[in-house]
């Protein structure tokens, strides 16, 4: 029986591993994704397309066997069947993702964290950051969707926890749900911390547990707003002071709540 030359047959070995490895992967975290308590994705993966190039390759992986169970020669064409089908889906693959925005759910999640903190640090005076979770809650509220999955289905809103007096960061988040904004604020209000409850950064599947990167919780930080820098004057002249408005802190001086006399920001 002729058998194809060692060449031929490392490269069909070597493109049928590749195609097992990529799609095969591909088709079980689609699975998984579906099943999973978490995972980190901003929607459900096809299964359609792995599974489509899957059965392909199996098909003609029984071209080639039919091929070296006859005694085919070097130039047998299906032996040319498995590089072709990689290279097939590999064009098809990078044809669809130019189509897509290459950001990782990861990333969204970062984004998200930072964009809530300017936002508080907006509603935060000279004197205190806010603390008012009635003041805070329309910044998560319009956030947008948790970049997580939850089951196969995509989290539908992000939800704000406030906890006073805090020494630091809320780091764990045991029975928290995912796209829970953790707002921890200092006894004095002199400090707030902002964490996420999420995936660690990498991990695609898991259970809901703090945002972090490589074991350290991702944290952004909240403070009192620097004091304005007044304008010096010219020699012989006066600075100019409004004559009967006031701010919102000297009209009600007993209000410390950084969100009793700030808006909240249109995001």
């Amino acid at each position: 029986m002729k058998l194809p030359s060692t060449k031929t047959t490392l490269a069909n070995v070597a493109c049928l591993l590749a195609l097992l490895w990529l799609y095969g992967g591909d088709l079980l975290d689609a699975v998984r994704a579906r099943s999973a308590e978490v995972s980190a994705f901003l929607e459900p993966p096809t299964m359609v397309w792995p599974a489509v190039v899957l059965v392909v390759t199996l098909g003609v992986l029984g071209v080639v066997a039919w091929g070296v169970g006859r005694g085919r020669p070097e130039d047998f064409k299906g032996y040319r069947l498995l590089p072709i089908v990689l290279v097939c889906a590999l064009f098809f693959d990078m044809v669809l993702l130019e189509s897509r925005v290459p950001l990782r759910p990861e990333d969204v999640a970062f984004m998200s964290v930072s964009r809530f903190q300017q936002q508080a640090q907006a509603l935060a005076n000279e004197r205190a950051v806010p603390s008012d979770p009635a003041v805070l809650r329309p910044l998560v509220e319009e956030m947008g969707q948790p970049p997580y999955l939850v089951r196969g289905t995509r989290a539908l809103a992000w939800s704000l926890q406030v906890r006073r007096d805090c020494q630091g960061p809320v780091t764990e988040a045991p029975g928290l749900e995912v796209g829970t904004i953790l707002y921890c604020v200092a006894p004095q209000r002199d400090a707030a911390w902002v964490t996420l409850v999420g995936l660690p950064a990498g991990e695609r599947f898991g259970h809901p547990a703090v945002l972090s990167v490589d074991g350290e919780p991702h944290v952004a930080v909240v403070q009192p707003a620097l004091p304005e820098e007044e304008t010096p004057a010219g020699p012989g002249m006066e600075p100019f002071r409004g004559g009967k408005e006031t701010s919102a802190a000297e009209q009600a001086p007993g209000a410390l709540d950084a969100g009793e006399v700030a808006p909240a920001p249109s995001p």
